[in-house]
């Protein structure tokens, strides 16, 4: 007798020719789908190019002159942005495109308004903030135009005790010393990490036991004695392989607000004064900075005059005072007490406003 299949083997053979057939109606369906698709790209494309063809020639011609315009702007705003607060990171990258000796940094500009005694300083300042109002704009910048239109009068009719030799900034409160609380966070900071940059500095100090002026120390002229400056930042310019050599304290300034950085007037030193220095009596070379002093090491029969004012600094304490006064230090300690030693740094004059700053330091940017 005949046998019967299975339902089950019957649903096997019919399984596969389903298979296939679903498969062709879904290839179909999805070319179908294609085809409307490139059918409705194709009328959008000409609907878009009939629109262009009936559209007036004179509004396509302004629509692509301000396009071009917009353009113009994007690029130039993005190349000339000025750095306010320029990095410590870019400061060192900076330097080290310019070369350094001695593992300090010396100004190359025959031309720079802080080291360069010439006529035509005034007229180089002012270029230089009419080039940044260009940029940018004239809002905030009635003190600097003063000052720098003025500047010859300021310098010459100043009082004795305050003479800046390059720049005034005029109407800015005048005090030789000034209060911790001008540059509150700054100043607690820097006394906060006072271990840290002592430290830094005692393994630098070890090197003078070697030779008489190690890689990076500057030595400064002085009426008797030895000063020695190591400097992080000399006049706006990283010394890299200095930072290198003390890390957390490069690293400490990248946290400060008010430190000067990508200007002339801005410096971040160790300040070494042996027994028996005197420095005589000079002005910086601005008003529009607050010199900071943190003591490292400071033996007794030292101090510092400002204005005619004597101070005293103390270990792991911040002193302020505004260098443009006529000013001067001494180390009349005994020699079994060592050196007096500071880190200093340049911090902003705490009535220099932010739009003031980042103008200051485009008229001051180290090279201008």
């Amino acid at each position: 007798a005949a046998s019967v299949p299975s339902r089950s083997a019957r649903t096997e053979r019919r399984g596969p020719r389903r298979a296939v057939t679903r498969r062709a109606t879904m290839s179909l369906e999805w070319l179908t789908d294609w085809s409307c698709s490139l059918d409705g790209l194709r009328d959008f494309i000409a609907a878009g190019i009939q629109s262009f063809r009936d559209c007036d020639a004179g509004a396509v011609a302004a629509a692509a002159c301000l396009l071009l315009l917009f353009v113009w702007y994007c690029y130039h705003v993005g190349r000339e942005q000025p750095r306010a607060y320029a990095s410590v990171n870019a400061l060192m990258q900076s330097a080290e495109a310019n070369g350094v000796q001695n593992g300090y940094v010396y100004c190359q500009s025959p031309e720079c308004v802080r080291c360069t005694r010439h006529d035509g300083l005034n007229q180089k300042l002012y270029h230089n903030l009419q080039e940044y109002a260009k940029r940018y704009s004239w809002s905030g910048m009635g003190r600097i135009h003063k000052g720098i239109r003025e500047q010859g009068r300021y310098l010459n009719s100043r009082p004795s005790i305050q003479k800046p030799e390059v720049f005034f900034l005029p109407d800015l409160p005048t005090s030789p010393y000034f209060s911790r609380d001008a540059q509150k966070h700054d100043v607690e900071l820097l006394e906060r990490n006072f271990q840290t940059i002592l430290c830094e500095f005692e393994t630098l100090y070890k090197a003078f036991s070697n030779c008489s002026l190690p890689q990076g120390w500057k030595m400064n002229s002085t009426s008797s004695g030895e000063w020695f400056t190591f400097y992080l930042v000399n006049q706006g310019m990283c010394v890299p392989r200095n930072c290198r050599r003390c890390p957390r304290t490069y690293r400490l300034l990248g946290s400060l607000r008010t430190c000067i950085g990508n200007n002339v007037f801005g410096n971040a030193c160790i300040s070494v004064l042996s027994p028996g220095t005197v420095i005589a009596e000079h002005y910086g070379p601005t008003n529009i900075r607050v010199r900071c002093h943190l003591g490292l090491k400071t033996p007794s029969n030292c101090e510092l005059v400002v204005g005619g004012e004597p101070q005293c600094w103390a270990e792991g304490r911040c002193l302020l005072f505004d260098d443009s006064f006529l000013h001067t230090a001494f180390h009349e300690g005994p020699p079994e007490e060592g050196p007096r030693v500071v880190f200093m740094v340049d911090l902003w004059h705490p009535n220099v406003a932010a739009a003031e700053r980042q103008a200051l330091d485009f008229i001051f940017a180290p090279g201008r």
